[in-house]
């Protein structure tokens, strides 16, 4: 169960207090089926699959939640070729003009006759909670998909008071700096992928992967002004990924000498499994946001903000 990406957000030490009635509140916000005239639902579902009651899996300060949708498959395509056949008709058999406001309740119409018979796309979202650390933490690097986790967890407690990272150490700048000197904070090595913008606007975009980051056709890119959007690093040589200037984890990877602590079928089950995999990620994950929250200047929010 391991994330592959990670939107991050804070959240001052006061709120971690509400964090305890969190497993209790989310029971009202259980996902439930998507009517027949609704476009979507959205609602908690259990971490630990269909077979399970609970919503929220905890160990230790670490809360796990997943996040489910259905959402109707209407494309307007279809939409918009049986409100034409409907328009077509009434301008054969009428001869008359449509107008904007009967267009419009037509539209509705052709909605409302065909949203039953939509398929529905059910979808899941990971998302965990760091009460001693004020982080969440979404495995998702859409920006739309994490605010709307935050937005979910918020529904369900009343306030949440996440707020997406504000480095006080430019990101772009700094990773461009790393890639020009070489010189990396201790335990951070260069991976092989990054991504070199012009920041002028509609400037030229270089997307590097498999590559050599200290070679000198990267060098030359960097000469010529361009800066550092995202940036191929491995970390303690325990955890690869891709950093963006947004401060989002893309590509996230657990190297060997993580995955090997988790040993071969020991797990006597998907549930004992699930908690050995969540323990391991959030003890890694915890140690690498120490190292981001010193390199770009991320404290944790007080109440005020």
């Amino acid at each position: 169960m391991f994330f592959r990406n990670l939107s991050l957000f804070r959240f001052p030490e006061s709120t971690s207090k509400s964090l305890k009635k969190l497993e209790k509140e989310l029971d009202s916000q259980r996902l439930r089926e998507c009517g027949p005239l609704e476009l979507a639902t959205r609602g908690f579902v259990s971490p630990f699959g269909r077979d399970s009651e609970e919503l929220l899996h905890q160990i230790g300060a670490f809360s796990l939640v997943t996040i489910g949708a259905e959402e109707r498959l209407l494309p307007s395509v279809v939409v918009n070729e049986e409100l034409s056949d409907r328009l077509a008709k009434i301008a054969e058999k009428e001869g008359r003009r449509i107008g904007a406001k009967e267009r419009k309740r037509l539209k509705e119409e052709v909605i409302s006759e065909l949203l039953p018979r939509a398929f529905i796309r059910p979808s899941r979202l990971s998302a965990y909670l760091d009460a001693d650390n004020g982080w969440f933490v979404v495995d998702s690097a859409s920006r739309k998909a994490a605010e709307d986790a935050v937005s979910q967890i918020r529904e369900a407690l009343g306030r949440f008071p996440a707020t997406p990272m504000a480095p006080e150490e430019s990101p772009r700048a700094l990773m461009t700096d790393w890639l020009i000197g070489g010189k990396l904070p201790e335990g951070l090595v260069l991976g092989e992928e990054c991504e070199l913008r012009d920041p002028a606007e509609a400037g030229a975009v270089v997307r590097c992967r498999r590559q050599d980051l200290e070679s000198d056709e990267v060098r030359e890119h960097l000469k010529s002004g361009k800066q550092v959007f995202q940036l191929g690093l491995v970390f303690d040589e325990r955890i690869s990924f891709v950093l963006g200037e947004d401060l989002v984890v893309r590509k996230l990877k657990f190297l060997d000498v993580v995955l090997d602590q988790l040993g071969e079928g020991t797990a006597e089950s998907a549930r004992a499994e699930l908690d050995a995999s969540f323990a391991l990620m959030t003890l890694e994950l915890t140690n690498l946001f120490g190292y981001l929250e010193k390199w770009f200047g991320l404290p944790r929010p007080g109440e005020r903000d």
